[in-house]
Parts: C-alpha cells; sequence; structure tokens
C-alpha cells in the first residue's frame, strides 16, 4: 500500500512535514510551512519518446507590437510564462494593453486579469490606445481561482495577470503579495499555461533598489523575465529581456511615451542625437549597445570646486565606481588632477551607460570638463579604459562604427586593437588615454552638420 505523503511542505526549502509548526525543521525559516491541496499538486502526465513530440505548439507568435516581439524573437511562444518588471509610472500596464489590443485584432483570445483596477478604469485607460476588439476579454478580480477557472473556461490563449502581487489563493494563508502567496500564484500560472498552452504575462512590482519584489524563486519559475525600465520624467522606454529560455538575452525593444500611448522608436540614434548639445564643456558622445543595437548618446559631465568640503561624485546613468576609477587614471597617467572637485555625470535621454565601452567617452567629457576645452562637433567614441591607462577594445565595434557614419558624424576615436573596418567617417585610433585626448584636441571637423535625415 502507497504511503499518502506529508500534507505540508516548505516554501523555502521544499521539505516535507506531517504537521504544521512556526519553523521548518529543516532550513529553520519561519511561517513557511503551507499545506498541500488537490489544486497544487502535480496531475498525471504521459511520458512519450521525445522524437515523437510534436513542434506545432513550438512555434512564436507574433503579438503585432514590433519592438515588444523583438524581446522573444519573433512572438510568445505558446506555454511561456513571462515576468514584466518596473518602476511605478513606467508603463507597464500601458504597453501590456496595446499588446493585448494588438494580439486580439490578430485574432488571439487575450485574459485581462484585472487585480488592481476595476474593469471600467481599464477601459478608459485602453480605449484611447486604440479599437477594443471582441476578442479582447478582462476580469476584474484578486482571487486566482477565478482567474484561472477564466481562463480555462474562455481557453484564453493570452493571459495577462496585472499584477501577480494582488491576486490571491483562497486555500493559502497569508495576504495577497505575501511569500506564500506569490509562490502558489507562480506555480499554478506556470502550470495552466504548461498544461493549458496560453502563455502567460505577469506584471511584478519591484523594491525601492528596482528588483522584482517577492522571492528571488519567482524569477526562476518563469521563462522569460523583461525590465521595463524609464525616466516617467523622459519619453524614452526600454524593454529589456533579462532572460529568456528559449532564445538569446540582452535583447532590447525602445519606446517612446506619448499622449496616446508607446510608440515604437524605429531610429533610436537620431532621436538622441537631436537632443546633443554641441561645442559645450564636458560633453562627448557615446557609441553604446542596448542589446545587439547601438545607438549614439550624449555623456555630460561637470566638474565645480568643493569649496573645501569632501568632494562628491554623483552619477546618473553611469555607474559610480567607473567614474572614481577613470578619475584615477587620469590623475595617474595623464597628469589630470581632479582632486577638490565635485564631480557630476549623467546620460542624456534616460539610458543607462553602464557598459565599459562607454568609460573613454565618459573620460573625455570629465578631460574637457575640466580644462574647459569642448570636444570637437561630431567626434564619438567608444572604449574600456584599464587601469595602466591603456584601451581596451569592446564587442560590437563594427556596429557602433556603422551607426556612427549611418548617422554622419564627422568622426569616432577607437582603441588601436579595434579590427579595420571600412568606414565613410575618420576612424581614429588610439592607444591609451593620453593618446585619446590628444586626438580630440587636434580633431577638426568637416564642416559639413551631422546627418538629421
Amino acid at each position: 500500500m502507497a504511503k499518502t505523503p506529508p500534507p505540508f511542505t516548505c516554501t523555502e526549502c521544499q521539505s516535507p512535514a506531517a504537521k504544521w509548526s512556526g519553523q521548518c525543521g529543516s532550513c529553520g525559516a519561519w511561517n513557511t510551512l503551507v499545506e498541500l491541496t488537490a489544486t497544487s499538486s502535480q496531475t498525471a502526465t504521459e511520458v512519450t519518446t521525445l522524437a515523437s513530440v510534436s513542434l506545432a505548439d513550438g512555434v512564436a507568435r507574433p503579438t503585432g507590437v514590433d519592438e515588444f516581439d523583438r524581446l522573444f524573437g519573433g512572438g510568445l511562444l505558446p506555454g511561456s510564462v513571462t515576468l514584466l518588471y518596473g518602476e511605478p509610472g513606467a508603463g507597464k500596464s500601458t504597453l501590456l494593453s496595446q499588446v493585448a489590443i494588438a494580439a486580439a485584432s490578430r485574432g488571439t483570445t487575450v485574459l485581462l486579469v484585472a487585480a488592481e483596477e476595476s474593469a471600467a478604469q481599464v477601459r478608459l485607460r485602453t480605449e484611447r490606445l486604440g479599437t477594443l476588439p471582441d476578442q479582447l476579454l478582462i476580469i476584474a478580480t484578486t482571487s486566482l481561482d477565478e482567474a484561472l477557472h477564466a481562463a480555462e473556461d474562455r481557453n484564453a490563449d493570452l493571459v495577462i495577470v496585472d499584477s501577480i502581487q494582488a491576486v490571491r489563493a483562497s486555500d493559502i494563508a497569508g495576504p495577497s503579495g505575501s511569500i506564500n502567496q506569490l509562490r502558489t500564484a507562480a506555480e499554478r500560472l506556470v502550470a495552466l499555461a504548461k498544461h493549458r498552452g496560453p502563455a502567460v504575462i505577469v506584471v511584478g512590482h519591484v523594491t525601492k533598489d528596482g528588483e522584482v519584489a517577492g522571492p528571488r524563486s519567482l524569477e526562476h519559475m518563469v521563462d522569460t523575465v523583461v525590465a521595463f525600465e524609464g525616466d516617467r520624467h523622459q519619453s524614452l522606454r526600454v524593454a529589456r529581456a533579462i532572460k529568456h529560455r528559449f532564445g538569446t538575452t540582452g535583447e532590447v525593444g525602445l519606446f517612446e511615451m506619448g499622449s496616446n500611448g508607446l510608440a515604437a522608436v524605429e531610429d533610436p540614434g537620431r532621436l538622441l542625437l537631436d537632443e546633443h548639445v554641441h561645442e559645450v564643456a564636458g560633453s562627448a558622445l557615446a557609441i553604446v549597445l542596448e542589446g545587439h543595437r547601438p545607438l549614439v548618446t550624449e555623456l555630460q559631465t561637470l566638474v565645480v570646486d568643493s569649496h573645501g568640503g569632501n568632494a562628491r561624485r554623483t552619477a546618473s546613468g553611469v555607474d559610480n565606481a567607473r567614474i572614481t576609477l577613470l578619475l584615477a587614471v587620469l590623475e595617474a597617467r595623464c597628469g589630470i588632477n581632479l582632486a577638490g572637485l565635485d564631480v557630476f555625470a549623467s546620460v542624456t535621454g534616460g539610458l543607462k551607460a553602464t557598459e565599459p565601452a562607454a568609460d573613454l567617452p565618459l573620460a573625455l567629457a570629465l578631460t574637457a570638463a575640466v580644462t574647459e576645452r569642448a570636444i570637437p562637433r561630431g567626434l564619438a567614441s567608444f572604449g574600456e579604459v584599464g587601469l595602466a591607462g591603456e584601451l581596451r577594445r569592446v564587442r560590437g565595434a563594427d556596429r557602433r562604427i556603422s551607426e556612427a557614419a549611418r548617422l554622419g558624424l564627422s568622426g569616432v576615436i577607437v582603441p588601436s586593437s579595434t579590427p579595420e573596418i571600412s568606414c565613410s567617417i575618420p576612424v581614429l585610433r588610439a592607444a591609451t588615454l593620453d593618446e585619446a585626448i590628444n586626438l580630440a584636441r587636434t580633431f577638426t571637423p568637416n564642416t559639413t552638420e551631422p546627418s538629421r535625415r
């Protein structure tokens, strides 16, 4: 006779327990024992040969929002679960509303689970984004059981839950958003996707540090994790694939927030370049990679006397530790002393430039700020700076240089180890940071303005 499995399990270490107690006897965590119910237990699944598995359901289905589909390699895979998170006000609900409208317009049955808003509130927000198709369904509830039943009953192809912190399973102790509730909701939504086949997207809240709120295991349970970034005071938004089981990570989708929702940014290089402030000491053009896409953006720096106080280092969109390192290299290898000066650095447009390739333009901007000599118009750069003051090659050099040429920049400074690339603009090579600074000082741009076509 088969033994009855223990009725409780620890949500922290997954150890079984015969009865409930306040503390797990295996890992010592408090209030983590939950009762196993019929809905949380696994159902029997047929064993079959791998060669006989059909690939019909393994094809990504486009949603109709191109920049969103780019993250997933062409669209959402049936049976996949995606976690989308971002700061409040970034536009997560707006993005998913547009995805829902576009997918439903293509014949996909979409179910919106509104756990934080009423159905009327969702309609008021969604109507401005486009015509609402009949295939777009909504259920306004905080009950996880009702949401799962509705998805099965309506045979939904895409289920969007906004948000996972607001839904609650009736048979699990604890309020909405608690660790037990979050894990249970994630488990049952994953089970829905794997057994019934719909693609599932859940919205997650973030902590004050900008990370996904709740247990770390939440990210491991889903197939794809997408970070939706952007300053609410700026128009540019970046959707970034942090994890993707079915393709490459690091891909990004770029959007511009407007009065009618999010619009795809077809040419982000020109958008960012149009805002470049010319002939200002402390400004430099950097060519960074967002996923596989090269972007020309502006780094701005400002140095002022600290008036005898402790010198401050303030950064926005730039790694503060890299600024400290570059200041040390500038002083030790280039004879440029910024001690006793407050240093401020930022990236325009709400982007982030944290990759090593931003070292060289950031160092050039700092040098221009302290010497009060502006970098020549239209001159961009990229490259990693080592502690010895040497410039190191970075990935995607050909794409970066091609983007600079496409935008009609006057030139680009690169590490001397960068492979030779045929280009229509001057490519200036430097082995050290000191050489790059001298190149920037002596470079004479063409009289032609950078292209704005």
